[in-house]
């Protein structure tokens, strides 16, 4: 079996790594999970780091075609309008983002948007194949982080998104609008019942304790022997005790306001006002009383 060519592209500030995926017989290449540099404090958003990924297609001779995401990310925002403009590619998503529009176009007032999936060119069913040049990707649906969650499996690899971290560091958080630690340890275990020598490549890398540089490949052996959070043996009502007692303790991700308005709509951004300007909300709640 002919396997893709990957490249990985890892943004520290946010810590997630994004994917240049490539057939080596034709050429055709997906990005997945690109980022935009956004900078909070300023709101300067800078496509550095896109720009980079369409500049190594361009030295390999590939020719992007698709930009894949995994789900509406919360920590980053999505440079896959400027992939799109550049290449002329086409954006797609798992079917369920749906569920998520209609999750938050209420909380952030988001008038403009359509909850049809309409922001985004393709809209994908649990299973669905569809080719990269003369390789097949298939779509699996792995709600639980969000319940949007979709994997992409080509050859012998996997891309998992937030569903799994490295083997010493555990899983994604299901406490989000829509998360569900049940669910997430079944898609977990989905993914987790391929060959053992399955690749897995992960959408963050945060380094656990102890281990001094960054990872984002593991396989599927690797996680059922030795993760730290599911691996064999763990039953489902403990992953979901164990899931629900530390989402308790997490802060919110910093870029979570605006990654949510922004990835919602495929990575667009709303409409600039007259002086050119785009804006974008924070929803301001008095605080219940004690």
């Amino acid at each position: 079996m002919r396997q893709p060519l990957i490249e990985a592209f890892f943004d520290e500030p946010t810590n997630t790594i994004s994917y240049l995926v490539a057939d080596p017989a034709t050429g055709e290449a997906a990005v997945i999970d690109p980022v935009l540099d956004f900078d909070l404090a300023s709101g300067e958003a800078d496509t550095r780091s896109a720009g980079r990924i369409v500049e190594q297609a361009a030295n390999k001779g590939w020719r992007i075609a698709m930009v894949l995401e995994t789900h509406a990310h919360a920590d980053h925002l999505s440079a896959a309008p400027f992939i799109k403009a550049r290449t002329g590619a086409w954006i797609g998503i798992g079917e369920y983002i749906r569920d998520v529009q209609k999750i938050f176009r209420p909380v952030f007032a988001m008038d403009d948007l359509a909850t049809d999936g309409s922001d985004f060119d393709r809209l994908f069913a649990d299973g669905e194949q569809f080719p990269l040049g003369g390789l097949t990707v298939e779509v699996m649906h792995v709600p639980g982080h969000t319940p949007a969650d979709v994997a992409y499996r080509i050859g012998d690899a996997v891309f998992v998104g937030d569903t799994l971290f490295m083997p010493d560091y555990g899983t994604a958080r299901a406490d989000f609008p829509g998360g569900d630690a049940r669910s997430l340890y079944r898609s977990i275990r989905r993914v987790l019942s391929l060959p053992g020598d399955t690749r897995l490549f992960l959408c963050h890398d945060y380094k656990a304790p102890g281990r001094d540089e960054y990872r984002w490949e593991t396989t599927v052996a690797e996680q059922r022997k030795a993760s730290v959070h599911v691996h064999d043996g763990i039953t489902e009502d403990e992953f979901v005790a164990m899931r629900e007692a530390r989402d308790a303790t997490l802060s919110v991700p910093k870029l979570l306001l605006p990654s949510i308005q922004v990835n919602v709509r495929a990575g667009r951004f709303p409409a600039a006002e007259a002086n050119g300007v785009s804006y974008l909300r924070i929803p301001v709640r008095p605080k219940a009383d004690a």
